[in-house]
């Protein structure tokens, strides 16, 4: 498996989630899951420090890619663990991208794909978690699929 590194100060804000000793923080980061429109994967989080370390199972390797980057985008999380098996078929993995200042979606197509109009391409890879093509900011980390 492995370790995905975030900007820890960018991200949704969730309170007291990585207070030290806080006993809800795994239900807390799977409630937030299913709030950004994951459903209840079957998977389960510890936190240590800015590290949260995900484990479990999902079905396809889009999921599990989603839920890293639903948990990773967090404000406070620096790295986030995966040991999350996929059960499904296998695909390729995507490539992650860190928004940074002054990025939009077709920027970020343009230097990827090398056309700007493929920005929908990204915006769908990491649909639920953007809601709008403009919503995206600095820090944000975000699925290039292939």
């Amino acid at each position: 498996m492995s370790l995905f590194s975030f900007v820890k100060e960018a991200g949704e804000k969730l309170i007291d989630l990585l207070t030290p000793g806080n006993a809800n923080a795994s239900e807390q980061l799977k409630e937030h899951i299913s709030k950004v429109g994951l459903g209840n994967p079957n998977v389960q989080a510890t936190i240590e420090g800015d590290q949260v370390t995900v484990t479990g199972e999902v079905a396809s390797q889009e999921e599990k890619e989603k839920i890293l980057l639903a948990v990773g985008n967090i404000a406070g999380v620096g790295s986030v663990d995966d040991q999350i098996t996929v059960t499904g078929p296998v695909a390729q993995a995507a490539r992650f991208v860190t928004v940074k200042k002054g990025d939009t979606l077709s920027a970020i197509s343009k230097a990827e794909y090398g056309d700007a109009n493929k920005y929908n391409k990204i915006f769908e890879a990491n649909k639920p978690m953007l809601s709008h093509p403009d919503k995206i900011y600095p820090g944000q980390v975000l699925r290039i699929p292939e």
